[in-house]
């Protein structure tokens, strides 16, 4: 039996506390980001019409899509698979407009599809997974053992990402003074809450890690290669201007991470593979993304 296969019936370690912890940083850094969002960042979307779909078309519908594919041609472990299939719908991470500034991008596109997905997500990303990871066999077997609940899949998703969402931007939109104070606060602030609960989750599950970091680094590599040049071709592809690829490439390679490891230890009582591959996804980004912001921005 192949070994890792073990990832489809361990679970990961966590506690109530944990999870609450998760939630308060996913919230805490959905309204970081609306704090610094107007109501005429939505406005520039009718006026750019071509750079924002082409966005929604590579992080919503292309990506989802080659996931699948990927996974078809790597067959990883179910469990995995599915962390992949969650990881390809969540909307675009927290820190994509800081590395699209970074790299001379578009910030306003970024801007706008980091908004308008973090609302858009509230439909699609449960309706992605459940799409395509019930398109793939294994997977779908899998769903059905664990019996998800996509009505409080969405309520999850609406609670954490649109109602912190909503409100940040109500408070830039009246009290821009004190969103201005509070955002210098809060964005520092919820990131090293959510890196002490993955420096919690690795610790706890320390030996899981270390067995299955390689098989995992290959996986994740991959998958976010894949959904790094999704960006960057569909940009190219559609010739759009190098700093509206720029955004692109970023915008659908870097995921929500957090909001995939809330609904895995909310629904899937943190099976292995799924969490795994997630927690190291939302490091690994931040690398990548790094990495390629600092390269595009050494050569403007």
């Amino acid at each position: 039996m192949d070994p890792s296969s073990e990832l489809d019936t361990i679970q990961l370690n966590f506690s109530p506390s944990d999870l609450l912890l998760l939630n308060l940083a996913l919230a805490l850094i959905m309204y970081g980001v609306a704090l610094d969002l107007r109501i005429e960042d939505f406005k520039y979307l009718a006026k750019n019409p071509k750079g924002f779909f082409l966005g929604v078309f590579s992080q919503f519908i292309l990506l989802p899509f080659l996931t699948w594919c990927l996974v078809l041609l790597m067959k990883p472990p179910p469990s995995v698979a599915l962390g992949m299939f969650l990881v390809a719908a969540c909307p675009g991470g927290n820190v994509s407009n800081f590395l699209s500034s970074l790299a001379n991008g578009n910030t306003a596109l970024s801007v706008s599809l980091t908004a308008f997905s973090s609302i858009l997500c509230i439909v699609s990303t449960p309706l992605n997974f459940a799409l395509w990871a019930g398109n793939y066999a294994p997977t779908s077997t899998l769903l059905r053992e664990i019996s998800l609940d996509y009505t409080d899949a969405f309520s999850t998703v609406a609670l954490i990402l649109g109602i912190p969402l909503m409100l940040g931007i109500l408070t830039h939109t009246y009290a821009p003074a004190l969103a201005e104070r509070a955002s210098k606060i809060l964005k520092p602030l919820s990131i090293l809450i959510f890196a002490a609960f993955v420096v919690i989750a690795f610790a706890g599950n320390f030996d899981l890690f270390t067995k299955y970091i390689s098989l995992i680094f290959l996986w994740v590599l991959a998958h976010n290669f894949v959904a790094l040049g999704t960006g960057f071709f569909t940009g190219k592809v559609f010739k759009l201007p190098l700093e509206d690829v720029k955004t692109m490439t970023i915008e659908t390679g870097i995921q929500n991470s957090g909001l995939g490891l809330v609904l895995i230890f909310t629904y899937f009582d943190g099976l292995g593979g799924m969490a795994i591959i997630t927690a190291w996804w939302g490091i690994w980004h931040l690398i990548s993304g790094m990495c390629i912001a600092s390269l595009w921005k050494s050569k403007i």
